[in-house]
């Protein structure tokens, strides 16, 4: 269904879910003290450090460091994005996802996409009955027959064949539909004339088995020899695979993807009954095609060819790969032999053969520091050191998890280098720090400061801005440490009124703030709920308190050096009057 959904949905959302009883329809909860605890099911572990937390609708885990609301807990447990969470969170409540219409759909019908799924499905048929009924098509079909693909296959693929006229299409489909599907090419001077012409054609399909785009080959050695559907409204080649659909039908928990190279490698494995590849379309695998399988299995492998175009395709996907790694997930790196693509394989050595290539390929730590041992002389200390050098950027891709620990430990085996603090990122290192202090070494003699619990409290009860509402305090001139993530707390729960720490939470996911904003809900302030209130107004009047002394004191300092502005003695006016009138008594 098309259109954006509404952010108040959202937010009620969160307000009618339990995060415990969601939780706990996945991973079975016990309860401990104020919280319920389980092992975590983001990474391996033997005992307990994953606790869920009711009062403030947020769970977190103590060991790997995940963290969130219900939305956060589904999209990383069921490899969800966000719209699909929020759907499916919506099912667990018993909900239907309503969606903004008028303001977000353009009223043209051009890009209603509704009529542009009806005619892709549709073209999708017209390609279909040529390769079965017309002259060309006859062509078509006999290359895949020598192909080995079987009526059955190219009926479960949905094979077709765009004849080679200029306007196959343009002469029976509305053209506006058909230029906003991508199936059009626009001239400057003439006409529009079909993109795809004198094809096969391989209709992609996303996991709701909507066609989104097409795939069209050539049957001779002509260039380019695949042609791809370019970016559309229903299309994003970097978002999709083709043959996911195929694959999910067969198997909707398949034990491994296989991701190959081309339409016709997935085609010719599924005659083999390996119903478990797809192929990127047109480019290298990236972040978002990896995190969308990963959905739906936790191993995948890439099969590449062996020459040298095939390992700089492999090492290619690096990147993305590391990018996605967490614990749990596995990647393979498979490398065919010199002139065989999977098609050819397959038919030498057997499916029995190929599979068990596939089951032994080398992981992706092999694959990697053995691409590095064969590169480099890690025999000299130039050699290791560039080792180091080159392998360090890859490993920083790499989420927080026992992997990484893993990686690090294995680079400092094979560089001999023992120096961790070197070799770990810094954010890694800064965010350690940050945890070491707020658990073992709070402010103030052994107390959390009073900025950090003032803003702790107003993280975990948003409601608490309407104290501050009442005070009418004047922030001019008041600075302090965390003042400014602690304004943009106040105007947040202004702009959005929160009704509870989860759906602050979600205002803030992917900002920069969304880290410390989840450190605040997380911190543990020790305050029982019928002291909220009053604990929450002493630290809020000893922060302002110290606040206040603090730019006086350095208001009148610079009097006496620089001299003050028309601006700053006013400021230094309303400072010393309301000191007048409010003496401070508190022992800050």
């Amino acid at each position: 269904m098309s259109g954006r959904i509404p952010r108040e949905f959202i937010d009620e959302l969160l307000v009618r879910v339990d995060i415990v009883d969601l939780i706990d329809s996945h991973v079975p909860l016990k309860k401990t003290g104020n919280n319920f605890v389980a092992r975590c099911p983001f990474h391996a572990e033997k005992t307990p450090s994953f606790s869920v937390n009711r009062k403030k609708q947020f769970f977190h885990c103590f060991g790997c460091g995940a963290s969130g609301n219900a939305i956060s807990f589904l999209m990383d447990f069921s490899h969800l994005d966000f719209v699909e969470a929020i759907e499916d969170l919506a099912g667990f409540v018993g909900v239907d996802v309503p969606r903004e219409s008028t303001e977000y759909q353009p009223k043209q019908k051009k890009d209603d996409l509704n009529s542009l799924y009806a005619l892709m499905d549709q073209v999708a048929a017209f390609y279909a009955e040529q390769l079965r009924t017309s002259d060309e098509g006859k062509k078509a079909v006999e290359y895949l027959k020598n192909r080995g693909v079987s009526g059955d296959c190219a009926g479960d693929f949905m094979l077709g064949y765009a004849p080679d006229e200029w306007k196959a299409l343009a002469s029976r489909f509305d053209q506006k539909l058909l230029l906003d599907a991508g199936l059009l090419v626009s001239k400057e001077s003439g006409q529009p004339y079909d993109r795809f012409r004198g094809r096969i054609m391989f209709p992609i399909r996303d996991k709701r088995a909507r066609i989104i785009g097409f795939g069209g080959r050539v049957l001779d050695d002509s260039l380019p020899k695949y042609l791809n559907s370019p970016e559309t409204s229903l299309f994003h080649k970097g978002k999709e695979v083709y043959g996911l659909y195929e694959l999910l039908e067969k198997n909707p928990k398949p034990q491994r993807i296989l991701i190959v190279e081309g339409y016709m490698d997935v085609i010719a494995l599924a005659q083999f009954g390996i119903h478990y590849a797809v192929a990127a379309l047109g480019t290298a695998a990236s972040q978002a095609h990896l995190d969308l399988l990963f959905r739906f299995s936790s191993e995948l492998v890439f099969c590449f060819d062996g020459d040298k175009a095939g390992r700089e395709a492999a090492w290619r996907a690096m990147e993305s790969a590391f990018s996605s790694l967490k614990d749990g997930r596995q990647i393979r790196i498979m490398l065919l032999p010199q002139n065989h693509d999977p098609d050819s394989l397959v038919r030498k050595e057997g499916v029995d053969g190929f599979i068990g290539r596939m089951q032994t390929a080398e992981t992706l730590s092999e694959y990697f520091f053995g691409h590095f041992s064969n590169e480099l002389n890690l025999s000299e200390m130039e050699g290791r050191a560039q080792l180091v050098n080159k392998a360090k950027p890859y490993l920083e891709k790499l989420p927080e998890s026992i992997f990484k620990e893993m990686m690090f430990a294995r680079l400092k085996e094979l560089s001999g280098w023992a120096n961790l603090d070197v070799l770990e990122n810094a954010t890694t290192l800064a965010a350690k720090q940050d945890r070491k202090i707020a658990r073992n070494r709070p402010q103030d003699g052994g107390r959390l400061s009073s900025a950090r619990v003032a803003i702790a409290l107003l993280v975990q009860n948003p409601r608490l801005a309407e104290l501050i509402e009442q005070r009418e305090i004047d922030w001019s001139g008041l600075e302090f440490s965390g003042a400014t993530l602690f304004k943009n707390i106040l105007q947040m729960i202004a702009d959005k009124n929160p009704a509870n720490a989860a759906v602050l939470m979600e205002c803030y996911r992917d900002t920069a703030e969304e880290k410390p904003i989840k450190a605040l809900a997380l911190l543990d302030s020790q305050v029982a709920d019928d002291k909220i209130e009053a604990v929450f107004c002493d630290s809020l009047d000893r922060l302002l308190t110290q606040a206040r002394e603090s730019a006086l004191t350095g208001l009148l300092n610079k009097g006496k050096t620089e001299g003050l502005d028309a601006q700053e003695k006013e400021l230094l006016r309303k400072m010393l009057t309301a000191k007048i009138l409010v003496p401070n008594n508190r022992n800050s």
